[in-house]
């Protein structure tokens, strides 16, 4: 039977993490469906994926995070699930949380859930979550809303943002993003969770590149969306 919500795991280059995470996943959370989009990986990922029976959209090239994320969302709205999650395929998110964040979604009609490391707990101030802050005052100045942990890539999605994201051009699964969303009208809620150290592999995000993302990200979220039409 087909269960209410898909993991969405957008895997590029993940040979070293995406088995021991699909297999967690399938032993002790059988009751979530997942599907790996392979976003043209040079590795191994896919090859292991088949393997293994993973399901899986496979890429032949890369898309980036936003190509592999709109494949996922449209993987789920043409199978009719009601929520979608976007999930690392390096093992950083703990899937413990799930559950928490569907009750959310269901009990206060929340169109996202984010899974934030900093409901309860105080965010720290170092040079990455500096950016962080810088995020989340642009979207406070824009929106109104405060977002806690605006970068957590743990997001919970309904039925409504899932046809949104699916069919929507450059509706990446960024701050940026959310921050439009909000300002359409979506409801977004914040789920107090822990993340996992990336045990394998190396993260795109290192210092140069984390520089650029957040400004991209402010400029994106300040200026550009005001220029995207309203859904």
């Amino acid at each position: 039977m087909q269960s209410r919500i898909l993991l969405i795991i957008p895997a590029y280059n993940e040979e070293e993490n995406i088995a021991r995470v699909v297999d967690s996943l399938v032993a002790e959370y059988p009751q979530y469906d997942y599907v790996v989009v392979n976003d043209g990986s040079k590795d191994k990922t896919a090859q292991i994926c088949r393997e293994r029976g993973f399901r899986m959209v496979d890429y032949p090239v890369n898309l980036g995070l936003a190509g592999a994320f709109q494949g996922g969302m449209k993987y789920a709205c043409e199978k009719g699930y009601e929520y979608a999650m976007q999930y690392d395929g390096d093992g950083q998110h703990d899937p413990r949380y799930i559950e928490e964040m569907l009750k959310a979604s269901t009990d206060e009609e929340c169109d996202i859930v984010i899974g934030s490391r900093f409901v309860t707990e105080q965010k720290p101030w170092t040079a990455r979550m500096l950016g962080s802050r810088l995020i989340g005052a642009c979207i406070a100045l824009t929106t109104g809303k405060r977002v806690k942990d605006p970068t957590s890539g743990m997001r919970l999605f309904n039925s409504r943002m899932i046809t949104i994201l699916a069919h929507q051009v450059n509706y990446g699964p960024e701050p940026d993003t959310i921050a439009f969303l909000i300002r359409c009208g979506a409801k977004v809620k914040e789920c107090q969770v822990s993340m996992n150290e990336r045990i394998a592999g190396e993260s795109y995000l290192k210092f140069g590149t984390s520089i650029k993302y957040m400004v991209r990200m402010c400029m994106s979220i300040l200026f550009v969306q005001w220029f995207r039409k309203k859904v």
